[in-house]
């Protein structure tokens, strides 16, 4: 049974893994990153070891060492915790589940195996279930990124009847632009009382209208404050406002989009924003160039993201 755990809901950062400039983890800089997130971005839940975070990159040991990191310097301070836990191998999967679960993570969620791929919902829900059990009292979370697994069953279907194999899920990372899917999956589990977490940062607004009840994001650990605000005035039922942030937020997404956005501009934004070094990603990843960094600084000072005192200053040479 999972345990009483609350529903993981609100703003979770994606959080980046911090280098060193010969690829090494950061560790040195976590517990500044945790301070940043909640007193400058008022995000106190974390989704360690993802995409953003390139968990898939690293090695099982520093997965554990970073998500222990996270855990210890997050204690009283963030509300939530969650450990991406998806391998290729089920096995390692399993190791991670329960490596979560004994450091004191708050959940655990699973990407679909995406090299030797599960084809139908079956099968993909065998994996999961064996992956859950090693951790049968921590909150289970299906993470759903096809464009990046090519695993294409829809979350609506692996979502029917989930609970009677997996007694610990409790939702969904959804990274995807089908609004159709994700539309079906709050309309038809009304009464399950799941996390919906929408993963596509520039559709955020959207997804909240069909039901979303929360978002795990990259932006957030930069962009925290501003989609905040949205959030907010969605809630008093101010769409126009809502809306108006949401715009704003699209129209930076949309310039770094053209210029080549992913991780490692993700982690240039971040080094430039908060001045904690995010160095560079690990291979095949390439740097950000200078070039992006300063359109994009020039881009958030021009949409009043930023200010000179916002800028913390850090060393750009991490990402240069």
């Amino acid at each position: 049974m999972a345990s009483p755990k609350k529903k993981l809901q609100g703003l979770v950062a994606a959080t980046i893994t911090p280098m060193t400039e010969h690829g090494e983890i950061n560790f040195s800089v976590i517990g500044r990153y945790v301070d940043y997130l909640v007193e400058e971005q008022g995000v106190k839940n974390v989704f360690v070891n993802g995409t953003t975070g390139e968990g898939l990159s690293l090695s099982i040991s520093e997965r554990c060492r970073v998500a222990e990191e996270w855990v210890t310097k997050g204690r009283n301070k963030l509300d939530q915790i969650v450990i991406h836990v998806g391998a290729l191998s089920l096995k390692e999967s399993q190791e991670l589940a329960q490596h979560a679960a004994e450091i004191g993570a708050d959940g655990i969620a699973v990407i679909a195996p995406f090299f030797l791929k599960p084809w139908n919902k079956d099968a993909l829900i065998n994996f999961l279930k064996e992956v859950a059990a090693a951790a049968p009292a921590l909150p289970f979370y299906y993470y759903h990124i096809p464009a990046l697994t090519g695993v294409k069953i829809r979350a609506e279907e692996l979502l029917d009847g989930i609970q009677d194999k997996i007694p610990s899920f409790q939702g969904l990372k959804f990274s995807d632009t089908d609004l159709l899917d994700f539309g079906q999956c709050v309309d038809q589990n009304r009464q399950r009382q799941f996390a919906f977490l929408f993963g596509v940062d520039e559709q955020l607004l959207s997804a909240l209208v069909m039901g979303a009840t929360g978002a795990v994001g990259s932006t957030y650990n930069y962009l925290g404050k501003k989609t905040k605000q949205m959030l907010e005035a969605f809630e008093r039922k101010d769409f126009s406002s809502a809306l108006s942030h949401q715009f704003c937020i699209q129209r930076f997404i949309n310039f770094v989009v053209k210029l080549g956005f992913g991780v490692s501009q993700t982690k240039a934004i971040m080094t430039l924003v908060s001045g904690i070094p995010m160095g560079p990603p690990r291979l095949p990843l390439q740097k950000a160039s200078r070039e992006f960094t300063d359109n994009a600084e020039a881009k958030l000072k021009s949409l009043d993201f930023l200010s000179c005192t916002d800028l913390k200053g850090g060393d750009m040479e991490a990402c240069s």
